[in-house]
């Protein structure tokens, strides 16, 4: 029987699954060495699904796609450690399965091996979050969440540091970037029912309020029966430009507009703009938007002319015969960029985890954020710092499927 390139990069996962199931059940713990930093990493491995008590792989020549994003993250974070180690940098690594059926969470932070960590970094769930984020703040570690683009209820913590850029933080930025560039042009919000289109029309209406700026004059129309051309058409001008945003994390419905104004793009010239979930749309290079200006932002750009980012695909395509996934960029960026950083403030990083060092592919701009609210939503208490965030976010420009620009 032949051996295809999706069997390979299967076989490549499994054989990387036995490597990091090997190492994380001996724990990767080095040596103590009080002149090395240590850094705890926690993922969804699932090695007890994956592995019997024998340490047999359990799924044959199978690969569950549930297994994806920890093992891409850790093979990210492998291709770092080889980095670091080719600096010479001392950085010890400890990995912890947060799917381990015999162990929880909360053992795996009372082990006597954790006292010595002086950064978390975890790819986390809502409960995990604000369990990793107690830890934290009650140790006093750093904890960077990868991949929760929220703050899952967690208030009053400085050592919380929010990687995955929030929905608010995106809508700041967009409000921003149309203030910067479109000020004038007629401003569409379209929208439609939902708890979460309530929530964004919320965000922006507030934003609008506090702008230090000249607020924007946005129309805002719901489209709760379906897009209907004919109900857009006469708010546009086709002598001036219509700038329209889209205000819902719903793909199919971000979808459905543009396709409704791709047809009339010649005609009235428009700027579309739409949700950080526009980032995994692939279908806007098909005709149906043919030459429609879509905007959308991100706090992960990757570039394709990046010599680094050339050189991690080669590394991949030459194991796996398959291109890396974002999760593994995360996880040599994240270990790379906070490992450097770690090591050139002698394992201190309070006060200094923003700095700009470092920089791997995307510019983190960690800042505080502060609230007057508690971790019921109530307003009126005193203002205080609730974690810290990653408020870069990239606008990224795209005509027929194509990146034609980068803000």
């Amino acid at each position: 029987m032949g051996i295809n390139h999706h069997m390979i990069k299967r076989y490549g996962l499994i054989f990387c699954l036995l490597l990091c199931f090997a190492r994380v059940n001996r724990g990767l713990a080095q040596t103590p060495d009080s002149n090395r930093y240590h850094i705890a990493v926690f993922l969804p491995l699932y090695l007890d699904s994956a592995f019997d008590a024998s340490g047999n792989y359990r799924f044959d020549q199978n690969f569950p796609k549930y297994l994806n994003p920890g093992l891409e993250f850790y093979e990210g974070m492998e291709l770092a450690m080889d980095s670091l180690q080719k600096r010479g940098a001392r950085v010890d690594i400890t990995v912890y399965d947060t799917r381990n059926g015999s162990k929880s969470i909360k053992q795996m932070l009372e082990e006597p091996a954790f006292a010595k960590m002086e950064l978390m970094i975890g790819h986390v769930t809502p409960d995990e979050l604000r369990l990793l984020a107690n830890a934290s703040r009650n140790q006093q570690i750093p904890f960077i969440n990868v991949n929760f683009p929220n703050d899952g209820g967690v208030t009053n913590n400085p050592d919380l540091v929010i990687l995955n850029t929030t929905l608010r933080a995106h809508c700041e930025a967009i409000y921003k970037f149309i203030q910067r560039n479109w000020a004038t042009s007629n401003i569409l919000y379209l929208r439609k029912a939902g708890i979460q289109e309530d929530r964004l029309r919320n965000d922006f209406a507030e934003i609008e309020k506090n702008t230090a700026s000249v607020p924007l004059h946005m129309k805002y129309i719901n489209m709760d029966n379906g897009v209907d051309l004919a109900q857009l058409v006469p708010l546009m001008d086709s002598n001036a430009k219509t700038v329209v945003l889209v205000g819902s994390l719903d793909e199919n419905f971000g979808k459905a507009v543009c396709a409704k104004l791709a047809p009339v793009c010649k005609t009235y010239p428009i700027k579309m703009i739409g949700m950080p979930t526009w980032d995994a749309v692939n279908d806007f290079g098909s005709p149906a938007y043919t030459d429609l200006e879509i905007y959308y932002t991100t706090p992960f750009y990757m570039n394709p002319a990046d010599s680094l980012v050339l050189s991690i695909q080669q590394n991949y395509k030459a194991r796996f015969f398959s291109r890396p996934s974002d999760m593994v960029y995360r996880g040599y960026e994240t270990i790379l960029h906070f490992g450097q950083l770690l090591e050139s403030h002698m394992g201190m990083l309070d006060g200094t985890i923003g700095e700009r060092k470092f920089k791997v592919f995307n510019d983190f701009d960690i800042q505080p954020v502060f609230s007057n609210r508690d971790s019921t939503g109530q307003t009126g208490h005193a203002i205080t710092l609730q974690y810290l965030e990653n408020k870069k976010v990239y606008y990224i420009k795209k005509v027929n499927g194509n990146v034609v620009a980068v803000y």
